[in-house]
């Protein structure tokens, strides 16, 4: 029989690209979610295009009892990928102890309820927001954790360093994956990036814009010390990143892990500027954006790309789309919200402005 794996937020962004990818690759999968940034919806998306209908839980995580009582009634999960956290760097600046609250309380009780039924492997989705802006680039699993820029980076750091304690305490073995940043969709268009609301990335802020959706695309700063003066990010295909999510799966099944707990970066190894990002996108799709330079984000990193070495080397793992591809897959599934073929997906994102 195939392993079960469970995905908490599993119906969100990333989380549904990895579900793909762990069922195109023979496993049985179960997801949670408690829907504050997802739709049901997107399980239909999933059962499409890999012709089979993940379990599906609408469960808060917070909730000690009810996550308690879920493990128990499915007691032959063999691994937990953990994507379900708040995740708006922005945001986190604004309402921190929503993110404390919902990022660290979600993340116990996991690891609680793993323990009661002796679940040993967990695949925890972390960030390059731990590094801060690191002190050397191209940043690499060795560089010290900086000081965070922002409450989420911390509530990813604080949550590494409780993953690393319980497992050097218990039978956990954990790695952790530090995205960089996933942009782009699945190649069929029918699951993408799907923020509620006013986008806090810049792709989906880039897509509305190019559909005219919102009337201006803000670049925050162009003062950074860099090529054009915009910031600099590794942006890295989500499909490229949901496989990893299954290589590491299959490392800790495979007993080919070196310590209880390892951590990864993920990313291409290079780095593209927001200006890069945005002429990219007019030059491979053919349609103009109108945007315009606004103050600095508070939280924001300067500039900071992945060394992915480690990855590539230990892990066995590399990025295969490039740019050009990440941007135009983000704009046909932008294109099909539109047009309404993936039913009322759209209207899921509420009041656009």
């Amino acid at each position: 029989m195939s392993k079960k794996i469970l995905v908490t937020g599993g119906v969100g962004y990333i989380g549904s690209h990895t579900v793909v990818e762990l069922q195109q690759s023979g496993y049985q999968v179960l997801i949670v979610d408690n829907l504050s940034n997802s739709t049901e919806k997107i399980v239909d998306q999933i059962e499409k295009i890999t012709g089979t209908r993940p379990g599906f839980t609408k469960l808060d995580l917070g909730d000690r009892t009810e996550t308690l009582a879920y493990f128990k009634k499915h007691s032959d999960i063999s691994g937990v990928i953990h994507f379900a956290a708040y995740k708006a760097v922005g945001e986190s600046t604004t309402v921190p102890l929503k993110y404390y609250h919902n990022n660290l309380f979600s993340l116990i009780n996991l690891l609680e309820a793993m323990d009661e039924i002796q679940c040993n492997s967990l695949v925890f989705s972390s960030s390059c927001t731990v590094y801060g802006q690191p002190e050397e680039l191209p940043v690499s699993e060795s560089a010290p954790v900086q000081k965070a820029l922002s409450p989420y980076g911390n509530t990813k750091q604080i949550s590494e360093e409780i993953i690393y304690d319980h497992s050097q305490t218990s039978a956990l073995e954990a790695i952790s994956l530090r995205y960089f940043n996933p942009i782009g969709a699945h190649e069929s268009a029918l699951i993408g990036e799907l923020p509620l609301g006013v986008p806090n990335n810049l792709v989906p802020f880039i897509t509305q814009t190019a559909m005219g959706k919102r009337e201006m695309l803000k670049i925050w700063g162009d003062d950074y010390n860099t090529i054009d003066g915009t910031a600099i990010r590794d942006y890295i295909h989500v499909v490229d990143l949901a496989k990893a999510h299954v290589v590491a799966l299959e490392r800790m099944h495979g007993d080919k892990k070196h310590q209880r707990y390892e951590v990864f970066n993920l990313g291409t190894g290079e780095g593209s500027t927001v200006l890069d990002v945005i002429l990219t996108f007019q030059s491979v799709n053919g349609v103009k954006i109108n945007y315009q330079v606004a103050e600095r984000r508070p939280g924001d990193v300067e500039k900071v790309w992945a060394d992915t070495r480690k990855a590539n080397e230990v892990l066995g793992w590399k990025t295969e789309l490039g740019l050009d591809v990440m941007l135009k897959s983000a704009w046909e599934w932008e294109k099909k919200l539109n047009e309404g073929i993936l039913g009322d997906l759209d209207k899921f994102r509420g009041n656009i402005r």
